[in-house]
């Protein structure tokens, strides 16, 4: 059966996910590396999965835990054959790869940490960056791992509340 789409083969699909390793914004897992891949509808999940894995064996991709990232032989092969992948391609992978950097570029910044204590409770810690720096870590003790991670799910989801608040709180009038 032929395929539709600008992607026609294993070849293709290998061009194809080093244009996008090159350009995402930090690590990726295998689910959000196929999200990114399947936006043509020439590529197909089991010649994706073997591309990927072919090119971790020849090191054009790493793969540390369950992450991937672009190697610089990948780096430099793939900035030599990304003319050949169709420009409406190319169009679809740079909106999602906006999306999906959106993403990655928060979760780098918002994070949260759960340490044990020698004595009762956990401290959760809570991690807010932006492109210069920290601005703002709090340790706290929490009564459980269970509690420290639903403290650390709320924080993701609105870390600026937070800062604001312990920001409007230190800046009070005492006189209030």
């Amino acid at each position: 059966m032929s395929r539709t789409g600008f992607i026609h083969d294993k070849l293709d699909i290998k061009f194809l996910v080093l244009y996008l390793m090159a350009r995402v914004a930090s690590p990726v897992d295998f689910a959000t590396l196929a999200d990114l891949t399947f936006c043509d509808d020439g590529v197909e999940y089991f010649d994706f999965a073997e591309s990927v894995a072919e090119l971790v064996a020849t090191e054009h991709l790493s793969l540390e835990g369950d992450r991937y990232t672009i190697t610089e032989k990948g780096r430099r092969n793939g900035k030599v054959c990304e003319s050949s992948l169709a420009f409406s391609v190319r169009r679809k992978c740079d909106r999602n790869l906006a999306r999906v950097n959106g993403v990655l570029r928060r979760d780098a910044q918002v994070r949260s940490e759960i340490l044990p204590r020698e004595d009762e409770g956990v401290t959760l810690r809570l991690i807010l960056d932006d492109d210069k720096g920290n601005i703002m870590t709090l340790d706290m003790l929490t009564v459980s791992e269970e509690q420290a991670g639903q403290l650390a799910e709320k924080f993701r989801a609105q870390p600026e509340k937070l800062y604001h608040s312990i920001l409007q709180a230190l800046l009070e009038n005492e006189e209030e």
